[in-house]
């Protein structure tokens, strides 16, 4: 038995042709369509990046606990359990927060793994004196610098991190295809922003852009005139073609070595991208859209034969560790709160009614597949607000010696295993951009019936629907044994 996740950083579901979308270069993502089963209706659960990736090593929720961090000592990760069962476990990514404070501890899980430099701000290349080229938008920081610098050093495809990367992980098939026991994690940063791409994928979109560079949009609403939003649109789908490309490589493999038979292939993502949906550019400082938070899934699994198929069930990110688990035949530990998908590929089988779903600090969302309901904190609580660690780390600045002098001592949850942590006043990691933003507080809570209203462009109200979804959220977040004071920013009452 062998396994293969294929993962990307910000990939739209909304923009592929598997999910109906048709102005888009992607001749790749349609073959793997045609190979396996194509979920309609998976949803992250914890946002956004490295939240995202303590999921899929411990198949429960992250963000009711604590934001953006690494993985726990009393956390399962299911690499690790492979690893320690026979299983030899290998990543290669160009993930670089993987190597940023914040988001260690999970490279060491598997048996080896490499690091591929140079996406975004990754501090790689030096360089003392360097004028950035005129651009809209962009980091205006020495993040976005840096992205300019590596991008220097990256002028030719081949040295570009994701061809690198991929590289990497086919020299791993290469290598092990006629090897039993091996779990492959083949992790892309791409189409995360910044949309750098070589001049072959832009020019499957001309469009008579000539002004200057726009391939970094912030996180913030669009100003920019429609010439200007097309074009980075333009960009994006773009690097989704690049991405489509060295997918097609994977599959090129599996098709050369007949590795279908006994290979289970997964291709997913973290979350997607606001791309001027709902006036807005980026993630975070927005209510989780659908364009986010519903996320697209590909799952071939070599013991059902299920291929060309869609599949209805709602799922999510925390379901991936038990699936590959149950996949190689180990246990799945109690604390994992997602579910193996092997009946649901087989035959739609439902694995849950409702999923939770959001961001440390800010609203919590529910969805049960037709309605998604965002509730927000309630005026005045949302200061009420800890993350209870052991590991005292998050994204770069974020807890900081101000925010270390309120810890306290806390017995711990159901699934610490008997560990105390640290219980520390403050939110969401990411303390240049200001957390809670009032921009996404000024959402207020949200309903929508996907239904009549797909696009998310009218939220309803419905007395009844919404206390149906305020009583099952209060629910699972009893099951994932959420702090007491979750309960009182969200005006939800405890369930007995």
């Amino acid at each position: 038995m062998r396994a293969i996740m294929v993962m990307f950083d910000s990939l739209n579901r909304h923009m592929l042709p598997p999910y109906g979308y048709r102005d888009i270069v992607a001749p790749n993502f349609e073959r793997l369509a045609e190979k396996t089963a194509v979920f309609d209706n998976c949803y992250a659960g914890s946002l956004p990046c490295m939240p995202a990736r303590r999921e899929i090593h411990t198949g429960r929720y992250n963000f009711l606990h604590r934001s953006w961090g690494p993985l726990e000592p009393y956390d399962d990760s299911m690499p690790q359990i492979l690893k320690e069962n026979g299983i030899y476990t290998h990543l290669t990514t160009d993930h670089w927060h993987y190597w940023e404070e914040g988001g260690n501890n999970y490279q060491t899980k598997y048996n080896t793994f490499e690091f591929v430099r140079g996406q975004e701000g990754d501090c790689w290349k030096p360089r003392l004196k360097w004028d950035v080229p005129p651009h809209i938008d962009g980091r205006q920081d020495a993040c976005g610098r840096q992205e300019y610098i590596n991008r220097w050093y990256m002028r030719e495809e081949k040295d570009q991190s994701i061809a690198v990367n991929f590289s990497n992980g086919l020299e791993f098939i290469e290598n092990n295809h006629e090897e039993d026991n091996w779990f492959l994690q083949l992790e892309n940063f791409d189409p995360h922003e910044p949309f750098f791409t070589p001049q072959k994928y832009k020019d499957y979109y001309k469009d008579g852009y000539d002004g200057p560079m726009f391939d970094w949009p912030g996180y913030h609403q669009v100003r920019e005139t429609p010439e200007q939003v097309n074009h980075c649109i333009n960009e994006y789908k773009a690097l989704v073609t690049m991405c489509d490309t060295y997918l097609g490589k994977v599959l090129d493999l599996m098709d050369q070595y007949d590795m279908w038979k006994d290979t289970m292939l997964i291709v997913n993502t973290d979350h997607g991208f606001i791309l001027s949906e709902h006036g807005w550019w980026g993630k975070v400082m927005m209510p989780y859209f659908n364009e986010i938070a519903h996320i697209p899934l590909f799952i071939w699994d070599p013991r059902t034969g299920v291929r060309g198929e869609r599949r209805k069930a709602l799922v999510q990110t925390i379901d991936l560790a038990p699936t590959i688990l149950e996949y190689f035949g180990q246990k799945i530990p109690e604390d994992m709160q997602g579910h193996p998908l092997f009946q649901t590929i087989l035959k739609d089988e439902p694995v849950r009614e409702y999923a939770l779903f959001g961001q440390h600090g800010v609203h919590v969302n529910i969805t049960d597949g037709r309605y998604v309901y965002m509730r927000c904190p309630q005026p005045g609580k949302e200061g009420e607000l800890y993350n209870y660690i052991l590991e005292p780390s998050s994204y770069p600045g974020a807890i900081r010696e101000k925010e270390m002098r309120t810890a306290q001592p806390f017995q711990g949850f159901n699934f610490t295993k008997g560990m105390p942590v640290w219980k520390i006043k403050g939110g969401y990691g990411i303390s240049s951009l200001g957390f809670p933003p009032k921009t996404l507080m000024d959402f207020g809570t949200l309903l929508y019936d996907l239904d009549s209203d797909p696009a998310q462009e009218h939220p309803i109200q419905d007395e009844k629907v919404e206390e149906r979804m305020k009583k099952n959220m209060a629910l699972l977040m009893k099951e994932n044994d959420a702090p007491r004071e979750q309960y009182i920013r969200l005006g939800l009452e405890y369930p007995d």
